[in-house]
């Protein structure tokens, strides 16, 4: 049955305010443990929270966890049996729980927070384990960081990545070397193709930086992945979402992460 939770409302609670000279971020752990805004000298580049709610898939910049992007129809593989998870977007699960979810918040200075969140083992991901995030500041740069660890059982290996909603740059400067195409349901399939014509719902290889231009600043994005996902069709935002395997990645590249195991990633914005 298809569903539209992403789409659904998002309370966006208490938040925790990091600042270190002209940089100032919002984190919301209530509301997915997102950044809520980020600004810089005044001006601010993520797309808000429209009043105290708004769709939970449209907004700030959360974590996708344990996958990001569509699941195809929630269903794959694993250990010899199938699995099916709740559709989040049409037939589809997108971008994980964790978004969706309220995060425990470990630690919060002025300069950095650590957030937590049990995963469960419940119809929205069967397989437990934990995540970890830790966001900091430290003059123009925050880092972010986030990770995933199995309990007591494999799970199917995450994907973890971040999706910043941005307001719309003035330019965007990207140079991916492959995109994985789009089938007829818009999902990511194998082999990859040369870079396609703009505008972008894609999923790129790419290991250069991504640079964004807006109101007289400069946004310089590096990751720890080599997989980054552009969509830049929205009149009013471009998503630049650095992950670390591609969507549906569970069927397209299935692997495994041994109970008690760990993987991990980051991302930082750097201000000029």
């Amino acid at each position: 049955m298809a569903s539209d939770a992403a789409h659904l409302p998002l309370a966006v609670g208490p938040l925790i305010e990091l600042r270190d000279g002209p940089l100032a971020v919002s984190v919301a752990p209530q509301a997915g443990g997102r950044l809520a805004q980020v600004v810089h000298a005044g001006q601010p580049w993520l797309v808000g929270a429209d009043g105290v709610e708004a769709a939970a898939i449209a907004w700030g910049c959360y974590p996708m966890l344990p996958w990001a992007g569509r699941v195809r129809g929630g269903r794959f593989r694993f250990d010899g049996r199938d699995v099916q998870l709740p559709p989040s977007l049409g037939a589809h699960a997108i971008h994980g729980v964790g978004y969706r979810l309220p995060w425990q918040v470990e630690q919060a200075t002025a300069r950095e927070c650590i957030l937590s969140l049990a995963l469960g083992e419940g119809t929205q991901w069967p397989f437990g384990g934990s995540a970890r995030q830790r966001i900091a500041i430290d003059g123009p740069r925050l880092h972010l960081e986030l990770s995933v660890q199995a309990g007591a059982r494999p799970m199917p290996m995450p994907v973890l990545g971040w999706h910043p909603w941005f307001r719309k740059p003035g330019q965007l400067q990207f140079a991916p070397t492959a995109c994985y195409p789009r089938d007829a349901d818009g999902i990511a399939r194998l082999p990859v193709v040369e870079v396609p014509a703009r505008p972008w719902d894609d999923c790129f290889l790419n290991t250069q930086p991504v640079l964004l231009r807006r109101g007289g600043q400069v946004l310089t994005l590096r990751a720890g992945s080599d997989h980054w996902v552009v969509f830049d069709e929205p009149a009013h935002a471009t998503c630049v979402e650095p992950q670390t395997g591609p969507p549906d990645a569970f069927n397209l590249v299935p692997g495994v992460l041994a109970a008690g195991d760990q993987v991990g990633t980051w991302f930082d914005w750097v201000f000029e």
